[in-house]
């Protein structure tokens, strides 16, 4: 066996922690939309074990909750939504709820055909 390919093979214990995770990922509860004259809003519920997941560098140290994250940081937790999302609020009694909001009139922006190819490669 190549030893480059037993280095990079998956542990396991990493697989495990993956299944986890993906589980976990399953059970995210997506709230319905609402909104005011200039936003739409929505919340995200982690589920308790998913937060525990989350990298310590997104909590603020000083108090422990959790920052304003993102959209690289909350689509690498394994939040899925649309474009335009934005985390804007923190609610401390509850960590594992997420506040998004984003312009009412959102329109996505158009996609170029040459960035579609770029994206294939």
């Amino acid at each position: 066996m190549d030893a480059h390919a037993a280095t990079t093979a998956p542990t396991e214990k990493e697989l495990e922690e993956q299944r986890k995770l993906d589980e976990y990922i399953e059970k995210i509860h997506y709230s319905d939309r609402y909104s005011d004259d200039h936003f739409e809003y929505r919340h995200v519920i982690l589920p308790k074990q998913l937060l525990r997941l989350v990298p310590k560098s997104f909590f603020n140290e000083e108090s422990g909750t959790l920052r304003l994250l993102s959209e690289p940081e909350w689509r690498g937790i394994g939040i899925t939504q649309s474009l335009g999302w934005e985390h804007y609020e923190v609610h401390a009694p509850e960590p594992h709820v997420l506040l998004f909001r984003r312009p009412k009139d959102f329109v996505p922006p158009p996609q170029h055909a040459g960035n579609k190819a770029a994206r294939r490669k």
